[in-house]
């Protein structure tokens, strides 16, 4: 006996491979909402795109890269959001972005406006970046423009494993409250454009805060910790329907197949320590 088709039956069923398109009869084969495991699209979505920046000059030269620190893009970092940039125009698959965001950071900024022309519509209306604090790296404080190294000796060290509730330094952010502050500030921009596609232009860190906050992870507003390496000039892609999140992609950079070095991760590390920024 040969197995059920998809549209009959079968896991696969679940998921809504091989249904026929809408129309007369076809809502029949396809299984309850309830128990699917790929919800049918629902139309007027909003969907978030973050977007982490190319290299940074922070990342590579080991500074900690607030708004003292960041001194933008290196010319590795540039051509990784070029890259991007140039997938993007040829795909369309961003075309038409209602809005544009990024970081105060002058990185975040700098990606977001190499991003921006492969973002418009048809009407070919270029898009006014808005920047927002709430979109930073985690705030270092008094840390900020300091070598690792000068932050060590000056500092200690930090264990957020241990305590996520430690500021990294006098007027700087906790790993718990920058968590929270980017999830929040993700949330409060789709809130801001329902049922509209936003691009926003970050950091690993709120990439990664991202998906400890609006994702079911044990402990991720209270200090949990993914560890990710997210790459440089890579997507991560949210839709948001009815306040309930759902992740569409995570870490996409295939780009960088087109023309980056082979092993390259876009994530730099000091000593044996990576690094995020």
């Amino acid at each position: 006996m040969s197995p059920p088709s998809p549209a009959n039956g079968g896991f696969d069923g679940l998921a809504g491979a091989g249904l026929p398109p809408a129309g007369a009869g076809a809502e029949r084969n396809q299984p309850p909402e309830g128990i699917r495991t790929t919800p049918s699209p629902a139309p007027g979505v909003t969907r978030l795109v973050l977007v982490r920046h190319g290299e940074a000059v922070c990342n590579v030269s080991g500074v900690c890269g607030g708004r003292a620190g960041c001194t933008g893009l290196t010319e590795r970092g540039v051509h990784q959001v070029e890259l991007l940039r140039d997938r993007l125009a040829l795909t369309g698959e961003l075309a038409g972005t209602d809005a544009l965001y990024a970081s105060v950071l002058p990185r975040a900024i700098q990606t977001a406006e190499i991003l921006a022309p492969a973002l418009m519509g048809a009407d070919a209306l270029a898009l006014p970046l808005v920047t927002d604090c709430g979109l930073c790296e985690l705030h270092p404080g008094e840390a900020d423009g300091l070598s690792w190294a000068q932050f060590a000796e000056r500092f200690g060290q930090i264990d957020w494993d241990t305590d996520p509730d430690q500021p990294i330094a006098p007027g700087g952010e906790s790993w718990s409250g920058f968590v929270n502050r980017a999830a929040d500030a993700l949330a409060t921009i789709a809130d801001r454009h329902p049922g509209q596609l936003v691009v926003v232009a970050c950091h690993a860190g709120v990439v990664e805060a991202s998906l400890l906050a609006l994702l079911p992870v044990a402990g991720g507003r209270q200090g949990a910790r993914l560890l990710l390496r997210t790459q440089h000039a890579s997507l991560t892609s949210w839709e948001i329907e009815r306040g309930r999140w759902r992740l569409l992609g995570y870490n996409d950079a295939a780009h960088h197949l087109i023309g980056e070095p082979p092993g390259a991760t876009g994530l730099e590390a000091v000593g044996t320590q990576p690094v995020r920024a």
